[in-house]
């Protein structure tokens, strides 16, 4: 099968596979998942960091991370529904701030 180039359309039609990709990752109940993200489309997707460095510029340096193939990372999330992959993106939302506990009301006792 050949490759499709337009003149127009300097990427090709098919997809390359990105390497050893830093991926964030959030603690679970059975270990690490991966921290999805959602595009400025609001469409949901997978994120992955071509160096340590820029996985700490965007998401700061408290952020957890493993190493993972991209045919991996894709192989991960597309049960899920999720098809695109994200690699070095440079904005992301502040994170919430913390909320503050609700305060308890007693229980009432009826007599």
């Amino acid at each position: 099968m050949t490759e499709l180039l337009y003149d127009d359309d300097p990427e090709p039609s098919d997809r390359f596979p990105a390497g050893l990709l830093y991926v964030p990752v959030r603690p679970g109940p059975s270990g690490c998942a991966a921290r999805l993200f959602r595009t400025p489309l609001g469409d949901r997707t997978a994120v992955g960091f071509t160096s340590a460095q820029r996985l700490t510029a965007t998401l700061g340096p408290d952020q957890a991370w493993i190493r993972l193939a991209e045919p991996a990372l894709r192989a991960l999330t597309a049960p899920l529904g999720i098809t695109t992959v994200t690699l070095d993106p440079q904005f992301s939302a502040p994170a919430p701030a913390p909320v503050e506990p609700a305060i308890a009301v007693p229980a009432l006792r009826i007599a």
